[in-house]
């Protein structure tokens, strides 16, 4: 008439994936909540690299050169402020990375159009493999009413000209 589980055992229910994300402090290898520093065989030389990995990425970050230790042999070990360094380094370039994606995927021109509007154009590219699209968009600059908005080619390139030929056809779709 046993049947009842012990409900005070938590050893089923351990996730080995946490593990992942307790921190480390190791001579090659330094882990806190979100960065992985390990230290490895430079492939392309007798030296050592370092390479910065955020949790849930598939990639590294940064791979970069690592110092050797005074043996002349083996990498230095990894320490706290070297470790501070890269994740400083490591979100840099992915918030750098960040902002050339956005910049690419949003584009801008303002232009002057009917009676000395000035007049905003967005185009809003949404990436997908499978069913990429963008948006085109018009906003009165002075209150930033929407004025226009129509679906376009992810392939549509937003100028000057385009944005005036398009405010000029009352929003309609372009060709």
């Amino acid at each position: 008439m046993n049947d009842l589980k012990n409900t005070s055992d938590t050893s089923d229910i351990h996730d080995p994936a946490d593990a992942d994300a307790l921190p480390l402090r190791e001579a090659r290898l330094w882990r806190d909540g979100l960065w992985t520093a390990r230290v490895i065989k430079n492939e392309e030389d007798d030296g050592w690299a370092v390479e910065m990995t955020r949790q849930g990425d598939p990639e590294p970050a940064l791979v970069g050169p690592w110092t050797m230790g005074r043996d002349k042999k083996n990498p230095k070990p990894l320490d706290g402020p070297a470790f501070s360094t890269l994740v400083k380094t490591a979100a840099e370039i992915i918030r750098r990375h960040e902002q050339h994606l956005h910049a690419t995927l949003n584009k801008s021109v303002t232009v002057t159009a009917r009676n000395d509007q000035r007049i905003r154009v967005t185009l809003a590219i949404v990436p997908d493999e499978d069913n990429p699209s963008a948006t085109l968009t018009a906003h009165d600059d002075a209150d930033d009413a929407e004025l226009g908005s129509v679906s376009v080619s992810p392939g549509f390139r937003l100028t000057a000209s385009s944005a005036s030929a398009w405010i000029e056809s009352d929003y309609a779709r372009p060709k």
